[in-house]
């Protein structure tokens, strides 16, 4: 049994292919639904919304769901064969080992759990565990493994490529009840902690304790500690403190089978062996849950400054970074940047922003961020350089925050671009990491591309480790702009030495797109691995690799 999506008469249907021997039919969208009216944060990547497809419950009534379908390519999923479906006697094992109240069943706590945060995908879980520690998540998935019950490791549910929901029906494991706060060492700087603790929690925690967590996310205040981990997310502090794969020192994680191997170490220094915990970071859950987390965090500093500065042109914006390294040295925390299309996108749209700088109206905007110990010293410093930059003409105008109130409304237009497009309309969201060279290039030539079109091409992101967040704004999706943006924007990527996916991972959106920015042998390892951790393949199916690399023959190397 297979999907496809087609247009009838303005609306979007959805079309099951029967199996033979029954009728074809014909679920059409609702007709309060028109494609041009969205959710606010709805976007049209490479895959429709899910949203747009008529409840699960309505098509159950019909068939047994077994394809999903992406994109006007018609890029079809297949549900392996291999996995088993839940039955009554896997329930009745799972209560036994979690209690009923961990066992979910319920179809509205179930209906927010197979939704991604933005509402772009959409599975078929039936069922979500919640286990309270290790062991039962050990006993979860050897019991999975043994029965060929697909796995979801779900944490804050917030990321952007479709990683921590279900494709089909497989088993959702929420980790959100393993929150405990496991020691806090002030003298190294060292947290050990579950991976269900909110990250926005962590930092509440750390700054009784003078320190800070060295990631910092939009957001924080759902997203967990495991599945930061497991997608290697980045953020503002990224540029100070550096990815996780550096700060994180030590993991506990279970793998397929139900073995828990204890990584936690707490130890700066440790060269004894390959570094396996580095398999698991970033690796979106498909290698093995992530249970537990020792990390160094850095002090919290209590000198913090701010400004927002207007740059003329593109060059400016890279002679300004390399100005502030050297100025700025030791203080500087944060370096992002906007084009204009996005500070009025943010003005526009979210309410109670102001403009920073209302005389100007140049093409870019920066946002430097100092951190430092002394606060006379750090904006005597950061006053000086912004003199020098004003002199020799690498700002226009500039404003520098005077309280804590005016840094949250500074930030929250930089941060507050991703809700603004959200409310705009539809959007394709691509996260890409480039030579901070060409960074902006590949923003002009997608809007030359797009010229004809009804669209906005906005670009922005984290400047000062050459993240580029490329955003296009549409009223509507509409088949020509996704043909003028895919595969181009993936072929300039791997044309420019970047990478398809700077930090929202690979997740479901991307795992066909890997060999834009990994060799064929390189993915043949990496497929190798998972054959070796997870020989039933059960742990977060069709995410990150590609299924053609999994198939059995394509081991035989």
């Amino acid at each position: 049994m297979c999907s496809k999506i087609y247009r009838s008469e303005g609306n979007l249907c959805f079309e099951v292919l029967p199996q033979l021997g029954t009728d074809r039919k014909k679920v059409p969208n609702s007709s309060t639904r028109p494609m041009n009216k969205r959710h606010p944060f709805q976007s049209a990547c490479k895959s429709f919304w899910f949203s747009h497809f008529p409840p699960f419950s309505e098509l159950e009534s019909l068939y047994d769901l077994e394809t999903r379908s992406y994109g006007t390519a018609a890029m079809k999923i297949q549900r392996n064969p291999s996995f088993s479906m839940i039955e009554a006697r896997d329930i009745l094992y799972f209560q036994n080992i979690l209690g009923e109240k961990n066992v979910i069943q319920d179809k509205d706590e179930l209906a927010t759990a197979n939704h991604d945060w933005m509402r772009k995908y959409r599975g078929s879980s039936k069922l979500l565990l919640r286990p309270r520690n290790t062991e039962e998540v050990s006993q979860i998935l050897a019991y999975c493994n043994s029965r060929s019950l697909a796995v979801v490791p779900q944490g804050g549910n917030t990321g952007l490529v479709g990683g921590s929901v279900p494709v089909f029906d497989e088993v959702i494991v929420n980790l959100g009840l393993m929150n405990n706060i496991i020691s806090c060492d002030k003298v190294s700087g060292i947290l050990v902690c579950e991976a269900g603790c909110i990250l926005e929690n962590l930092d509440t925690f750390l700054a009784d304790q003078g320190y800070m967590m060295p990631i910092d996310l939009g957001a924080k205040g759902s997203c967990q500690i495991g599945g930061n981990i497991s997608t290697n997310a980045g953020g503002i502090r990224l540029f100070r403190y550096g990815s996780l794969r550096g700060n994180v020192l030590g993991l506990e994680v279970v793998l397929a089978n139900g073995t828990v191997i204890d990584m936690l170490g707490t130890l700066r220094k440790d060269n004894t062996g390959y570094d396996l915990k580095q398999l698991f970071i970033g690796s979106e859950g498909t290698l093995g849950i992530v249970t537990k987390v020792s990390i160094l965090v850095p002090p919290r500093l209590s000198s913090i400054n701010l400004a927002f500065l207007a740059c003329g042109d593109y060059l400016s914006c890279k002679r300004l970074l390399s100005e502030a390294k050297r100025k700025l040295g030791e203080i500087i925390s944060a370096f992002e940047f906007l084009d204009h299309a996005s500070l009025d996108m943010a003005l526009n749209h979210l309410e109670g922003v102001r403009n920073p700088l209302p005389s100007s109206k140049e093409k870019f905007y920066v946002l430097i961020e100092t951190t430092g110990s002394n606060q006379l010293h750090d904006k005597a410093k950061l006053d000086a350089f912004l003199e020098s930059c004003l002199q020799n003409s690498l700002i226009v105008d500039g404003s520098v925050a005077q309280d804590y109130n005016q840094i949250a409304a500074f930030w929250r237009i930089r941060e507050g671009i991703a809700e603004a497009l959200g409310r705009a309309g539809v959007v394709y969201k691509y996260d890409l990491s480039l030579p901070i060279q060409h960074l902006y290039e590949l923003v002009d030539e997608m809007r030359m591309r797009l010229a004809g079109e009804s669209v906005k091409v906005l670009g922005y992101g984290h400047l000062g480790d050459g993240n580029l967040h490329l955003n296009i704004s549409a009223p509507k999706y509409d088949d020509k702009i996704l043909e003028q943006i895919e595969p181009f924007v993936y072929e300039w990527t791997a044309r420019h030495s970047g990478s398809i996916s700077a930090e929202h991972g690979l997740g479901l959106m991307k795992a066909n797109e890997i060999y834009y920015s990994k060799p064929p042998e390189a993915v043949q390892i990496m497929a190798s691995f998972k054959k070796l951790l997870d020989i039933n393949g059960i742990l977060n199916p069709y995410k990150v690799l590609p299924q053609s690399v999994l198939s059995p023959n394509a081991f035989d190397m």
